[in-house]
């Protein structure tokens, strides 16, 4: 909706995992070379864990890119309830063989399945996500699965994604055994301010834009406190920034907009500064009237396209700063528009 008068060739702050955004901070580019380490040298056990919304399932998919033929993966993504539902899930992502209708029968195909791709010298791994949810039984049984092994090498590669709750668990008495057989663990950790910025201007710079002709660096500031050094947070912000800022017709996103979206996301957080000047901002005192925020610019969009459905068509009529600042246009405007 709003790319084209950005100049962006596509939204760049899209909270879907996509491994073309990837910023690699240094913590997350030392997750990434670890993973990817401990599968290439078969160390057996892995633990990724980090806060909501801090990149995890990028980087895990930045990981699949990333691997050549040679090595075969079981991305397990949705809960298991019982150790036999694992097991079959693990081969169908293997897409190896399960015909046992029972717990030993499949632990068998599994192993001949990595005893037959191990003599191919090729690779195995299981990615676990969101492993903060199995059980402490769960987790134990699949810790059975290292034994999995010849006497030289790991047959199977192990990484557990989870968020912090992960850690608590892998810390507890019940799981020292697990504990003990993790060899790499690693903590994504949230942005500095600097990699806020560099973030921001990094997706920016994928789809054409430039970080400061975009947002003025009270709004970047702003967009740094509030998100807590947490893309997926920086993402929301930014996209619904641009959407407010399109609304009003506003070419360069300020502080007084990163305010409104904060507004909508969490209002006791950041004052909005009214008395001092903080709306202020081209159009946004008219997105105050329509009630601020995400919902006050789709009403603005709404309106206007009502108004003047030629929008639709991607036709020179609507422009949205006369939305914003004058939306009480008068009946021989309207007029004029329709010749």
């Amino acid at each position: 909706m709003y790319t084209d008068f950005y100049g962006l060739s596509e939204r760049p702050f899209d909270i879907s995992p996509d491994p073309k955004f990837l910023h690699l901070t240094r913590s997350h580019r030392e997750t990434l070379s670890s993973m990817v380490y401990g599968i290439r040298e078969r160390r057996g056990f892995m633990a990724i864990t980090g806060e909501v919304g801090t990149g995890k399932t990028t980087l895990v998919n930045a990981l699949l890119n990333s691997l050549d033929d040679r090595v075969k993966t079981a991305h397990i993504f949705r809960k298991c309830i019982t150790f036999y539902e694992l097991l079959r899930a693990i081969l169908y992502e293997f897409d190896a063989t399960a015909g046992g209708r029972d717990r030993f029968e499949l632990w068998q195909c599994l192993n001949e399945y990595l005893v037959s791709i191990a003599s191919k010298n090729e690779l195995a791994v299981l990615i676990v996500d969101e492993a903060q949810n199995l059980s402490t039984g769960m987790l134990e049984e699949i810790r059975t699965l290292s034994n999995l092994e010849t006497q030289k090498t790991k047959l199977l590669q192990i990484v557990l994604i989870g968020q912090p709750e992960l850690d608590a668990k892998l810390n507890s008495q019940e799981l020292r055994q697990l504990r003990q057989r993790i060899a790499i663990r690693r903590k994504v950790l949230p942005l500095t301010s600097d990699e806020i910025e560099a973030y921001i201007s990094h997706r920016l710079k994928l789809v054409g834009g430039i970080i400061y002709t975009l947002f003025t660096r009270d709004a970047i500031s702003l967009i740094s406190r509030y998100s807590r050094g947490i893309p997926r947070t920086v993402n929301i912000i930014c996209d619904n920034a641009f959407l407010i800022g399109y609304a009003v017709g506003q070419k360069k996103i300020d502080g007084a907009i990163v305010r409104e979206v904060i507004k909508d996301m969490d209002g006791n957080l950041l004052p909005l500064e009214e008395a001092d000047g903080g709306l202020r901002s081209s159009g946004v005192q008219g997105l105050v009237h329509e009630g601020g925020g995400f919902f006050g610019a789709f009403r603005l969009l709404l309106r206007a396209l009502l108004e003047n459905p030629w929008a639709r068509m991607g036709q020179r009529g609507f422009d949205p700063a006369s939305r914003a600042a004058g939306f009480g246009t008068s009946g021989s405007h309207q007029t004029q528009e329709v010749k």
